[in-house]
Formats: C-alpha cells, structure tokens, sequence
C-alpha cells in the first residue's frame, strides 16, 4: 500500500526545502537534493572538489582527483552540527533547535607509483565514506486560529464519502479522516447524503505542532584515480548509498470553552520510519593544460534506491462527559491506525559537475564548480502501484515532471598557504528547484564557510565552520479558500575536524 499521510510530509520540508504536499513528488526531492559533503579542507572551501584533487573527498565528486594522491592515507572527520529552525505561524514566532554529533567522514587510501617518467605514472584505490544529507532538526510553531480547525479539514475530505468508506474494512479507515470518524469528529448531515458537518457550533482553536525527525544519508565509494603523465588523471568509483530517516509528529488544538463546546481538545501524532539503499556510478577526469591550472569534469548516474517506509497514526480527542447519543458518553478517545508499510524504487537524477583550479605557484589556490542537476528527471517505480506511472497530472512521475526543474548549483573556494598553515574560505548557492514559486518563497540554498589546517609530512588536522541558510514554507491542512500556512527559516550551523596520516 502506498500511503504517507500529507501532514507528516512536513518532516520533509524541513529537510529538502520542499513545499508541502500530499504526494511522493515532494518525497523525490527529498532523496535528490544533497549538499557537497567531503573532508574539513572541502568544506571549509566552500565544497569545491570538482578539480582541485589529492583529498579523499573525491571520491564522491570526482574520483580522478584520487591520482593526485602521492602517498597512502587514513583519514577520518568528526562533526557537531547545530540545527535552528525559527518559524512564523499566524503572527506568531517560535524556535527550536537541535544539536548533534556524528563522523560524517572516514576514507583509507591506497597509492602506488610506477617507476616511469612518462604514460602512466600510478594510481589510488579508495574507501571512504561520506554522510551526505544529515536529517538531525527539530521545528516548532503556534497560533491561535480564528478561521478554521483541522476538523473542518477532515469534514472537507470526508464529503462525497459514504460512512462505511471510514470504518474498518473502507478504503479510508486507516486515512486521517478514518481516525477522525472513530473519534466523533464529524458526523452525518441528515439532510444531504455523504456530507458532514462538525459536532461544535464555536469555539477558535490553539493549534501548536511539533516535529522531531532523525536520521542521515551516507554513502561508501570504491574509487580509483590513475595519474597519466601528471597532465592527464581519470577516475570512477562505485557509490553504496545507505539511507535512514524517522520523523515524529505531534500536532494539537485546544479549544476555547463556552457553553457550546462539545470536543475540548484534539491530539495528533504520527510516526513514519523510512529506510533504504541504493547504487550509483560515478566517473570523471581532470586535466591539467598548465602548471597552475587544472579544469575537472565528472558525471554521475542517478541513484537507485530500494525504499521501504512504516507509517502510524494515533489521534486522541478530549470531550468531558459529552453525551453523544443514548448510548454513547465521550470523554478521552483515542484510535490508532494500522501500522502502512510501503516498499518502492525511485531513482534520483543524474548529475552533471564541472570545475576550475588556479593555483598561484605555492601561496594557494582559489577553485569553482558549477553542477547541474534535472530535479524533474527523478522517477518512482513499484509493481504495487500504478499511481506512480499514471499518464494523467495525478500520477506522481507527472507531478515529478511539472513540479521542478533543472538547476544550477555554484560553489567557490581559497586556500592561502603560510608555510605549514593553511587558511580557507568559501562559498556555495544551491537554486531553487521548483518551477514556479510555491507560496511566494524562494528555496534556495545559501552556504558561507571558512577554516584554518596545519600539515607536515606524516599528519595534518583540519578545521571547517558551515553555514547553511534557506527559507520554506508549508501549509499544515488544506481548506476551502483559507489554508493556514506556516513560514520558516532553516539555519544549519556544522563545526569539523579532519585527522589524516599520510603513510
């Protein structure tokens, strides 16, 4: 069964820059928009990687870059990233924060040179691993809503349905508006067939809602790099993508009393648990026309995810001795759907890099990069569904289609060397996905970093500081004309160390 309710798909905002929406298109960007990873000396410039070389974070990038190695190397990086997260919600400001520690980075390298002066000179086998989406981050907002409540988005699903469509063995029992009919909710209009009206005649909601989610996106390559004449140095890898994400959700109104209130309260919460892996092929070369400088490019295939996702619900509802028929006192209810797994394929786009590297003599270096990536090009694939492959504007591959577009990432980084100390800067933007501009926001990705290094001939330590700054936006239900909706701003703040032994 594939089915994820449209209110947890705000986990996935906030962690894709994806606008909300009640279909798997959102969830393809979420799988498709990841930021450069790599080792503190990358990070600190900003993710440059494409064409600079000899850093384990080519592998990733651009493993030819791995024929610039000279020597055998161990390498690992340990993180602390801090998440912010301030919201704007009917006038109303809240923050939440996370903060978490994690080894984002390890890579063994493997060197050999060949006694020669010409053709090919050596090449570097690789293992490294690179965490390259970190879902750690918490959000929080709340208002008092004078225009609506999320009963009247229930009642508007429910219209057109009969009462058996709710109840066990319905197509829409374990559908938020099932829960919300076992809860008392709404009720049958006796004066229109399959239409339905709420069980309060006042009352203006409290609505807050808290999202907990969790998890990461890693990646293992096995690359080699070989070095041709110190001119020429082509690479591939193979990439094992591994991918875990939980997100919980609370989501709650509280009413305000009057004579005329029946239900007093109402309690969401919802649970969703994804997990998969995946496969990608990576290639590319550097060349280098003259000393000082060095042009990169390298291909990537899309990424083939086996994807399984276990969603639950549990609505609760307060009413304080409500007599709703003869035989039926409402105090606390609660029901909890089945537990909905889901299993499909998707994959992600292909992705196209390019980059540039002047060095001047040994004082430094500045580099840039520019990526391409068809975000509208990611495909969903199950032989449990056909929704995902439907010709018409309601099948999720079409939605994939109209819903983004191609777009141009650019990143930007310095070194300046001062004898064995290392100096760093950077910068790097990441375009707006969507097509057209959902809600008046703009989803772009902002990133400024900098760093210091310190090397010798048989260690050195590094030190990155990222920032990443984006906005979004998302509408928690959906109603007739006046759909709440909620604006944020997403502030991730990493911290990391890179150790290395040449050997």
């Amino acid at each position: 069964m594939k089915k994820i309710s449209g209110l947890l798909l705000l986990g996935f905002a906030l962690l894709s820059n994806t606008v909300f929406s009640q279909t798997y298109a959102d969830l393809a960007l979420y799988y498709s928009r990841i930021r450069p990873g790599g080792s503190a000396r990358i990070q600190a410039m900003g993710g440059t990687q494409v064409s600079l070389g000899g850093d384990y974070s080519s592998a990733t990038s651009n493993p030819a870059g791995l024929g610039m190695y000279n020597k055998s190397e161990l390498a690992f990086s340990p993180s602390l990233a801090f998440s912010k997260v301030g919201s704007d919600y009917l006038d109303n400001a809240s923050n939440a924060s996370k903060n978490t520690f994690s080894l984002p980075g390890f890579s063994i390298a493997f060197h050999k040179d060949y006694d020669r002066t010409e053709g090919f000179l050596g090449g570097t086998f690789s293992i490294t691993y690179n965490r390259v989406n970190d879902f750690n981050q918490d959000l929080t907002y709340q208002g008092t809503n004078s225009n609506n409540s999320i009963i009247d988005y229930f009642i508007n699903q429910a219209n057109g349905n009969a009462p058996a469509d709710f109840e066990q063995g319905g197509y829409l029992y374990n559908d938020l508006v099932g829960l919300a009919w076992e809860n008392y909710l709404f009720e049958p209009d006796p004066n229109q067939t399959n239409t339905y009206y709420p069980p309060l005649t006042s009352g203006i909601p409290f609505q807050k809602e808290t999202v907990q989610t969790r998890g990461a996106q890693n990646q293992w390559n096995f690359s080699y790099g070989a070095n041709f004449n110190d001119k020429f140095f082509l690479g591939g890898g193979i990439g094992i993508s591994s991918l875990r994400f939980k997100s919980k959700k609370m989501y709650s109104e509280n009413f305000t009393i009057d004579q005329d209130q029946k239900v007093k309260s109402i309690l969401l919460e919802e649970n969703l648990d994804i997990s998969g892996s995946g496969v990608n092929v990576n290639v590319g070369g550097i060349y280098r026309p003259i000393d000082h400088l060095q042009l990169g490019l390298s291909v990537s295939s899309p990424t083939f995810y086996q994807i399984t996702d276990t969603y639950s619900a549990t609505l609760s509802s307060r009413w304080d001795n409500f007599q709703y028929n003869s035989t039926t006192l409402l105090n606390n209810v609660s029901v909890q759907s089945d537990v909905i797994v889901s299993e499909y394929n998707i994959n992600t786009p292909w992705k196209l890099s390019a980059g540039a590297t002047y060095f001047f003599g040994k004082q430094g270096l500045i580099s840039f990069d520019v990526e391409q990536m068809s975000y509208n090009n990611a495909k969903y694939k199950s032989a449990n569904s056909n929704s995902y492959t439907a010709s018409d504007a309601q099948g999720d591959n079409e939605k994939i289609k109209t819903l983004y577009k191609n777009t141009t990432n650019f990143r930007v980084g310095g070194e300046y060397r001062l004898k064995a100390f290392r100096f760093r800067a950077g910068g790097n933007y990441m375009g707006d996905p969507y097509a057209q501009k959902q809600n008046g926001v703009n989803r772009s990705i902002v990133g400024v970093s900098g760093g210091v290094g310190y090397r010798t001939s048989n260690f050195y330590i590094d030190l990155a500081v990222t920032n990443y700054s984006g906005k979004n936006s998302y509408r928690p239900y959906s109603v007739p004309n006046d759909s709440p909706l909620v604006k944020y701003n997403q502030n991730n703040t990493n911290v990391m160390v890179t150790l290395g032994f040449p050997f």
